[in-house]
């Protein structure tokens, strides 16, 4: 309950994806790849039930040319009948388990990309842009399902059954086995020449997309901004120029994807015409050689030609999924960065009840600080005591670190050294969740749900009555705006409120947490007039009585309404603790 009063963006944190998926008992990469090969068994089973199927058709087709009746071939026709059944039904199995098992495995790691990115710190400088973000899990996350389903098991097939079929060729016509043993190996080296590109050219065309979704995302935000600035003939432009790209990344893509199926086919047509011709001269008896006795009668040639389009089918179906191990490599891969993460917030995002009541002390033991394991610190050996109940102010220039310490106090980015206490109780993985439930952050910019002001108050959270939230318009001086609102809902990003009544909102939020220990402030009067700004402080210093405040802020009145004020500089600090 307590991380819902940090404000959703201020925290980092997304909704997940609407999926639709089938979660099955697939809950991890081996037992996606175990269940992928069964599929891809079953499957090149039945294309090998070809085989037999082939056998009987030639049978048949020699007893009839040597003057056989309906009884001759009736026992192999119901063969062949009960053998095309059979193939039926491995082939949709195989089909339906692929696609489960892909599904499943496509839910999974959506789920680990959200988990991550929903635990993405907000001050981590590699986190990813909203609109890439929702790009990559929502649109090319789905391509990974026919890489899975499709391309994982044709390339078992081509693998498995080309050689199953050359072992049953091969006693029959020593020759003719030769033709496809030499005709197969250029389609898969051609093919892996041109994949090594499409792979490239896929990875190019999803940035693309990324980058344009989030290019679309950042304007949309900033339209009104746009048309004050009289930018829209450039966005436009820029926009134009953006979905170029778009579009010759993609015709790259589908020009490789073509080749391959061309260069496929000409092989396969290749290796087919040469069985055709040898066969055929054979049974004229102009080629007396390539058996291994005689030559080849009806029975024997037939089979041959049956089995030679068989014989370079799977390597066709993995010619035609080829762009998809392409495009699902590509998508595995952008979701695997995602997952991975950056700088990850403390604890867990579950809300949990906090312990305690009042105010509490807070102490700053040698805390350190770095963006990532490469970069510089930002803070070392700093040190703080804030006693239960005290106002701070930190002053201090853009970037000297203000907002970095209000994110470590409340655990929203793991501390490179030392150790942050409040009440006694150490800021760590186990506790991080119930202290942020004690705590309260209030942002330059809170985010604003589409809905009623009353909705954006409570927030979905349980236990919060109606009268709660009158107490907490009252608290944040919102009764008028809610009576003018009624049930009227706000617009997403808070249109139709003021800069002022959205921050008035936000403490309206944090007034609705009966168990409120901490506020945590990042520049509350930042871009207000001052009349604003004085009635935001008034609203702020009214909830913060008899509760710890701490205030990230450049205004000097704000600051002087505090207890105490500490400047920050970051640079200062590092330079202290290395003399």
């Amino acid at each position: 309950m307590g991380t819902a009063f940090f404000d959703a963006k201020d925290r980092g944190e997304t909704e997940p994806a609407p999926d639709g998926d089938t979660v099955s008992s697939i809950t991890g990469p081996d037992d996606a790849k175990g269940g992928l090969r069964r599929a891809a068994m079953l499957q090149a089973l039945a294309a090998a039930v070809w085989i037999p199927q082939a056998g009987l058709l030639a049978v048949s087709v020699g007893r009839i040319a040597d003057g056989g009746g309906l009884r001759e071939v009736l026992w192999p026709a119901l063969g062949i009948l009960a053998l095309g059944l059979a193939r039926s039904c491995l082939d949709a199995a195989g089909g339906r388990l692929a696609f489960h098992i892909a599904r499943a495995e496509l839910s999974r790691r959506r789920q680990a990309a959200v988990a991550a990115v929903s635990l993405s710190s907000p001050i981590d400088r590699g986190r990813p842009a909203s609109g890439k973000a929702a790009s990559v899990i929502g649109e090319q996350a789905e391509l990974i399902v026919p890489y899975l389903a499709r391309f994982q098991p044709a390339r078992l097939k081509a693998s498995l059954v080309p050689l199953v079929i050359l072992a049953f060729i091969l006693p029959v016509s020593w020759i003719a086995a030769l033709v496809l043993l030499f005709a197969a190996p250029l389609i898969p080296i051609f093919m892996a020449l041109i994949g090594w590109r499409a792979q490239a050219a896929s990875e190019k065309q999803l940035v693309a997309t990324g980058g344009l979704n989030g290019f679309l995302l950042d304007r949309l935000r900033g339209l009104a901004t746009i048309r004050a600035l009289d930018a829209v003939d450039a966005t436009a432009l820029r926009l134009r120029a953006e979905a170029e790209s778009l579009r010759r990344r993609t015709m790259a893509v589908l020009k490789i994807a073509f080749l391959s199926s061309a260069v496929l086919e000409l092989f396969a047509a290749l290796g087919v015409a040469l069985i055709a011709v040898y066969v055929g001269f054979s049974l004229l008896g102009e080629i007396r050689f390539g058996t291994w006795a005689g030559r080849l009668d009806l029975t024997e040639g037939l089979f041959i030609l049956l089995l030679a389009p068989a014989f370079f089918e799977p390597l066709r179906e993995l010619s035609a999924v080829w762009h998809d191990r392409a495009a699902g490599e590509a998508a595995l891969k952008a979701l695997d960065a995602l997952a991975a993460g950056g700088l990850p917030i403390r604890g867990s995002a579950e809300a949990t009840l906090p312990a305690g009541l009042g105010a509490a002390a807070i102490r700053l033991e040698n805390l350190a600080f770095r963006y990532g394991a490469d970069e510089p610190l930002v803070l070392d050996g700093f040190n703080l005591d804030i006693a239960a109940g005290e106002h701070l102010a930190l002053l201090g220039a853009s970037g000297s670190g203000k907002s970095t310490l209000l994110s470590l106090l409340s655990g929203l980015a793991p501390c490179a050294g030392g150790r942050i206490v409040i009440d006694g109780a150490e800021l760590a993985d186990e506790t991080a969740a119930s202290l942020r439930g004690a705590m309260a952050w209030i942002g330059q910019k809170p985010h604003i749900f589409a809905g009623t002001i009353a909705g954006n108050i409570s927030l979905g959270r349980p236990g919060i009555a109606r009268s709660d939230i009158t107490n907490a318009l009252a608290a944040a001086q919102l009764g008028k705006v809610a009576d003018a609102y009624g049930s009227r809902p706000l617009g997403e990003g808070g249109i139709g409120l003021s800069g002022g009544e959205t921050l008035r909102l936000a403490i309206a939020r944090a007034a609705c947490n009966p168990h409120l220990r901490i506020i945590l402030a990042d520049e509350p009067t930042a871009h207000l007039d001052a009349a604003t700004a004085a009635e935001v402080t008034e609203s702020l210093l009214s909830l913060a009585r008899g509760r710890t405040l701490i205030v990230a802020t450049h205004d000097p009145r704000l600051a002087a309404r505090m207890h105490r004020s500490m400047r920050i500089d970051a640079d200062f600090i590092v330079r202290e603790a290395a003399e």
